[in-house]
């Protein structure tokens, strides 16, 4: 089996296991405890507070353990709105791309009264930083975009937008689910006020992640309980899994400048090879883009029936976000880069990690192509394209 959809879920490493298993066993005290066994738990679960804002160049305490990146998205956004609502602040700033749990829970604050301002983006998946800049309004009270989009891999121009909000003095917030691990994120240098990240993206267990926000910044809750996390999220914490993504996470960033350089051009050559697919075109900016990620659309042909044909092949991949890979409707993502429907509904995701060999790229290159023509021969669509009774989206 090739497994090639690495932006749904990571396996696992060795490391995020073993740092796990003592908290399953020997050390499984409730760090709320004020008797030593708990106490031990609580060092372990401060260790790694400590350990994963040295990841991202931050304080401990300016830490909060979730139970992954949606959570955080979550509670970054409605502490933002919360705060700006008190000051007369309604005023939100995004991308149409935005990973599904930073757009629904805008629409749930647009019942709420919120006004929220979607950027268009470009063609090539990514906004600019004027964009931002001249949607800025004197009652903005949070800009929150994706540090790099979870479809097609395109990276944003992140410290250029922080600068944007910091000049300006609106809050921003940035989705890193899947640039943490895999790109550098520095939230000092980066001007980013609040971040979230996701263990199971970086080879960390499921179920797991953190959001920072900047000292001074008041979170408000929307887990309400206990005293944990400070009293921000209520909940006995899941040192297990912590301790996990802490492992995975610190493994991860000190070897991003190898992985990367081992990807990069493994994903090219995926590129080239599904490029001579004729009427086949990537989608997304090719260089700014996660070292991992290959997305593409074929016309003539479903993406439905792709992914079936690839697992029969061995290969596993996705046509988009693993959230909503169920879903019979086309991408927004494609479609807000201004991809035609009949065209989205045709796309491929694939996206490999540091163990993929130039034999396994080349397998899918040729399990793609041979699937797309198999596809195309049976389709009535694609037989109105080759007879010009409908006319090709892309250039030959």
């Amino acid at each position: 089996m090739i497994y090639a959809d690495n932006a749904s879920t990571t396996k696992m490493s060795k490391t995020a296991i073993n740092a796990m298993l003592p908290y399953f066993d020997n050390i499984y005290g409730n760090p709320s405890s004020l008797y030593a066994f708990g106490q031990e738990a609580k060092e372990a679960l401060e260790d790694c507070r400590q350990r994963a804002a040295a990841c991202l160049n931050c304080e401990p305490r300016e830490i909060t353990f979730t139970s992954g990146g949606s959570e955080a998205d979550n509670q970054a956004i409605v502490s933002a709105a919360k705060a700006g609502a008190k000051k007369g602040k309604k005023h939100i700033i995004t991308t149409a791309f935005e990973h599904h749990a930073v757009l629904h829970t805008l629409k749930a604050l647009e019942k709420d009264g919120f006004e929220v301002t979607y950027l268009d983006v470009h063609s090539n998946g990514i906004v600019t930083p004027q964009q931002v800049s001249d949607a800025i309004r004197e009652d903005t009270c949070l800009v929150t975009i994706m540090f790099a989009n979870n479809e097609i891999g395109t990276i944003q121009p992140i410290k250029e937008i922080g600068a944007v909000c910091r000049e300006k003095k609106v809050l921003f917030h940035t989705d890193a689910v899947q640039a943490a691990g895999h790109i550098k994120v520095d939230v000092k240098e980066q001007n980013i006020d609040m971040l979230s990240i996701s263990a199971h993206k970086f080879h960390g267990p499921k179920g797991t992640g953190l959001l920072y926000a900047r000292k001074g910044i008041v979170l408000s809750n929307i887990i309400h309980g206990g005293a944990q996390e400070r009293s921000k999220r209520a909940g006995t914490e899941n040192i297990a899994g912590i301790a996990g993504m802490t492992a995975a996470l610190e493994e991860a960033c000190a070897s991003i400048d190898e992985n990367y350089n081992k990807m990069l051009p493994l994903r090219e050559r995926l590129i080239d090879g599904l490029s001579k697919i004729e009427y086949s075109e990537l989608n997304g900016d090719r260089e700014s883009r996660l070292p991992g990620n290959v997305n593409f659309c074929f016309e003539g042909i479903e993406g439905e029936s792709l992914l079936l044909l690839l697992d029969d092949k061995g290969i596993c991949a996705s046509s988009g976000s693993a959230c909503t890979s169920g879903s019979l409707d086309p991408s927004h993502v494609l479609l807000a880069i201004g991809r035609p429907h009949e065209v989205a509904h045709g796309s491929l995701r694939l996206t490999i990690n540091e163990e993929f060999t130039e034999e396994d790229i080349d397998y899918i290159i040729e399990a793609v192509t041979d699937v797309v023509t198999y596809l195309r021969n049976m389709s009535p669509f694609w037989r109105d394209l080759v007879n010009g009774v409908r006319p090709h989206v892309f250039a030959k």
